[in-house]
């Protein structure tokens, strides 16, 4: 089924192809696949390139104006100043040595006091042992409107920057932010386009501290699915 709309058989572009956008198409089958169950789209994926696929088609939104405008989670596009949260679980096409336990693992998105919004790793066999022993994995969430190193479109970007950020409030029982080890260190930032609601898509980019320095991908694509039943209790 998951492959089924990333492809977008022929036989359903009309006449005039002119009128038709992938990324309205897959968009509107999200939507018709009802909240408790869209988790299910990441165990669906039986080949990684799909992945990359989303993000393709993600960037079909953007020839739209009206599509352009949507947002695939209300915590991100409200202006809401209280404290909520949403919890994401994400897989990769995979990525180096370095970060060989991105092809599986969790996020929480949160909205502290000021408004500011930020996020966390969580969760995830080996990362569990990684933000215990290192660091937390925090990033703070930005608009952004390109990538940096391929000048794409993009929503948002989740900066990592060197760990050290001042939150002023954070749901109860989270870590104290902490240095961020190599490579979340070296200035790394996933850019993320709305794929529909509740399902986000991300590239990861480590862009460098130093000027000279030619930026790469942490990682292939990453695809985001809001848990709508998240845990009793925040890891």
């Amino acid at each position: 089924m998951w492959s089924h709309f990333l492809t977008h058989p022929k036989e359903l572009i009309p006449l005039d192809p002119d009128s038709y956008n992938p990324a309205a198409y897959l968009w509107s089958k999200i939507e018709d696949i009802a909240e408790e169950r869209r988790l299910r789209l990441l165990s669906l994926i039986k080949q990684p390139r799909l992945i990359s696929r989303a993000w393709e088609i993600a960037g079909m939104r953007y020839e739209d104006a009206k599509l352009a405008k949507k947002c695939g989670s209300d915590l991100l596009c409200c202006e809401d100043g209280e404290l909520s949260v949403e919890f994401y679980s994400c897989r990769s096409n995979g990525g180096g040595l370095d970060v060989s336990w991105m092809k599986s693992f969790k996020m929480v998105i949160f909205r502290c006091g000021n408004a500011e919004v930020y996020g966390r790793f969580i969760g995830g066999s080996g990362l569990a042992q990684i933000t215990k022993t290192f660091s937390p994995l925090y990033f703070k969430v930005a608009e952004q409107k390109e990538v940096m190193s391929t000048e794409q479109p993009c929503d948002l970007a989740y900066e990592f920057g060197d760990g050290h950020l001042d939150l002023c409030n954070y749901p109860r029982h989270f870590p104290r932010p902490e240095k961020h080890p190599y490579p979340f260190d070296d200035q790394v930032v996933i850019y993320i386009r709305h794929v529909g609601p509740g399902v986000l898509v991300g590239q990861a980019w480590q862009e460098g501290k130093e000027l000279q320095q030619v930026p790469q991908k942490l990682c292939d694509e990453i695809l985001m699915v809001k848990d709508y039943a998240p845990p009793r209790e925040y890891p």
